[in-house]
């Protein structure tokens, strides 16, 4: 029986989730932002107590590898790699849209329920979003980009069919995205509960990171600002 702790630290959410076999056994989330630092390892202990587990009687560790917040990236997965080392256990890395894309689907039942394409957006700042495109049986039809949203964006694939848009990069979109097609479905974040079915058939194909060299998928690099002098 796999037993997977999953972590999801790409937006200001901070979650963590113990799954076994696929299946999501307990679960817990904070949404508090910039506090990952202070809440991550607490969420973890208090979650494993109350599961009566120890970090050693799992068999892997899931973390979502980005993009997202640069901060809750390096927090989240350098989180993953200390328990992996401490534990001796396998890193296992997801794609944060991925995850957002199940949350969707557990919350809304998309999943091969119409033709519809899925749409996750993670904010990236001004009218900037990570984004991709999945069809409704979760497959991945375009590469991950960082995305400038403008009226005409996706305006192809909305002339063609219905396209939901979902995630904390979206709400900023309605007002720009303007199509009968166009859908958006608020309150939807990545949280560890969804990476239960996507860690383990990861973990089933010994798809594991390199826990000494895994890095963040962070996109775009990093740009320090100065703060404003008051």
């Amino acid at each position: 029986m796999a037993k997977i702790l999953c972590i999801e630290t790409s937006t200001d959410v901070c979650s963590a989730a113990l799954v076994e076999n696929g299946k999501l056994r307990i679960s817990t989330e904070e949404y508090v932002a910039n506090s990952h630092a202070a809440l991550l390892t607490v969420l973890i202990e208090k979650m494993m107590n109350k599961a009566d587990m120890k970090l050693t009687d799992i068999d892997a560790v899931a973390v979502s590898s980005g993009p997202g917040s640069y901060t809750g990236l390096r927090i989240g997965i350098s989180t993953a790699k200390g328990i992996c080392y401490a534990a001796d256990k396998p890193l296992i890395a997801l794609i944060s849209l991925r995850i957002l894309v199940e949350q969707a689907c557990l919350m809304h039942g998309i999943v091969n329920s119409e033709d519809i394409l899925l749409c996750p957006m993670i904010d990236a700042r001004r009218m900037e979003v990570y984004t991709t495109l999945f069809d409704n049986t979760l497959n991945q039809l375009d590469e991950i980009k960082a995305e400038i949203i403008t009226p005409e964006s996706f305006s192809s694939q909305l002339e063609k069919q219905k396209v939901a848009f979902f995630g904390n990069g979206a709400a900023k979109c309605k007002e720009v995205i303007q199509h009968p097609n166009a859908i958006f479905l608020d309150n939807i974040f990545p949280l560890a509960s969804a990476m239960a079915l996507p860690a383990h058939q990861t973990f089933l194909e010994s798809r594991f990171e390199d826990t000494a060299y895994f890095e963040p998928f962070y996109l775009k690099d990093f740009i320090a600002t100065m703060p404003k002098k008051k």
